[in-house]
This record gives structure tokens, C-alpha cells and sequence, in this order.
């Protein structure tokens, strides 16, 4: 089928029947969401709600052509994986204030440098969660103290070589994929604009 050219339909948001909180942590809700769809169809949902902070993932490069990633314990697959800094703004914090601050915590520098890339979601159909993916350089050494239980292992790889990555068992986190991929690609097109002029 060829591309068309119009405009995506516009489409009504289901009604909200009820809302229930089914559980709660520290850091998430989980709400049940009774909803009805224009074409009268009724459906129950479940979504895991932030509490609405906000998050930040760095693509952090000590030099312009590689980058930091950290190994941490991940709960969720109970091992150690290798992903890009990320955390949570505090309150009060803007998004740079906040990318500078986890640099500093995660990975021992700060950023003299640092610019919004994109926004990334995950599992949209189940979370609200949204992260600020952030691209930090002119990088200098500063360490603060951050809320990890361990010390972080930093390790740097070359950007060009986000398929090595791919190929590690301990590589796997889907934003962090997508970040690399989506800050390579700025950094290509930087480059071929530069080396154009």
C-alpha cells in the first residue's frame, strides 16, 4: 500500500466510567480504569501512574565518539545490566539541573553541555511513564553522592558500535537502545552538515 499524504483521523478518547486504585508504593499506583469506546465497546484497564516527577536518561560522551554506561543491578530481571544513566527529577529540579545531577551521581562527571534529544515512553497501553532522553558533553570529573545501594560501574564504548552492544546478553534495555540510536544519528547528521560547509 503507497503512503498517502492525509491527515490521520481524529479520534474521541473513551469516556471514563470509574477510576479505582487497585495498589500503591512509594514510587507507583496501580489504577483500574473502566472505560467505554465511542463504538459503545466497555473495557477495564489497568495502568501502573507515576507520580508524575518526571525522569531523565543521559547519553553522557567523555570525548565525540563514545559514551558512558553504567552496570546495575536491575530488579525486575534480578541480574546486572548495562544501560545509560537515568533517574528521577527531584522536585524542583528542571530537566537539566536534574540530567546533571544523576551524571555526577552515576557515572562521576558533570556536563558543561547538555541538550534534550527526545521523549521516550514505555509500555504506553500499561504506564504513564515518560523519560527525557538527554544528550550531555563537554564532560568534567565531579562526584555526588546519590541514593544508589552500590557504586556504579562506569564503562565507556564507542557509539559507533551500538550493534557490539546489541550483540551482549547484559545489553537490553529498550530506551537505552533507542537513545543511542536516535543521539548517533544527530551526531552523523551534525557532522555531514559541518564537513558539507
Amino acid at each position: 500500500m503507497a503512503p498517502t499524504d492525509s491527515p490521520p483521523p481524529v479520534l474521541t478518547r473513551p469516556t471514563l466510567l470509574a477510576r479505582r486504585n487497585v495498589a500503591q508504593s512509594e514510587l507507583f499506583a496501580i489504577e483500574s480504569l473502566d472505560l467505554r469506546f465511542t463504538n459503545g465497546a466497555e473495557r477495564t484497564f489497568e495502568r501502573l501512574k507515576g507520580k508524575g516527577r518526571g525522569a531523565v536518561m543521559l547519553v553522557a560522551m567523555p570525548d565525540p565518539d563514545h559514551v558512558l554506561l553504567i552496570r546495575e543491578y536491575a530488579a525486575g530481571f534480578d541480574e546486572y545490566t548495562l544501560t545509560l544513566p537515568k533517574g528521577l527529577v527531584d522536585p524542583g529540579e528542571d530537566i537539566i539541573t536534574a540530567a546533571n545531577r544523576e551524571l555526577m551521581e552515576e557515572c562521576g562527571y558533570g556536563a558543561n553541555r547538555i541538550e534534550p534529544l527526545v521523549e521516550l515512553s514505555l509500555a504506553p497501553n500499561y504506564m504513564n511513564h515518560r523519560i527525557q532522553v538527554m544528550l550531555a558533553s563537554d564532560l568534567y570529573e565531579r562526584r555526588l553522592e546519590g541514593d544508589e545501594p552500590e557504586p556504579l560501574i562506569v564503562e565507556t564504548y564507542a557509539i559507533d558500535d551500538i550493534a557490539g552492544l546489541l550483540a551482549r546478553d547484559d545489553f537490553h534495555e529498550g530506551r537505552a537502545i533507542a537513545a543511542l540510536f536516535i543521539a548517533r544519528e544527530k551526531l552523523r547528521s551534525e557532522r555531514e552538515s559541518e564537513s558539507w560547509w
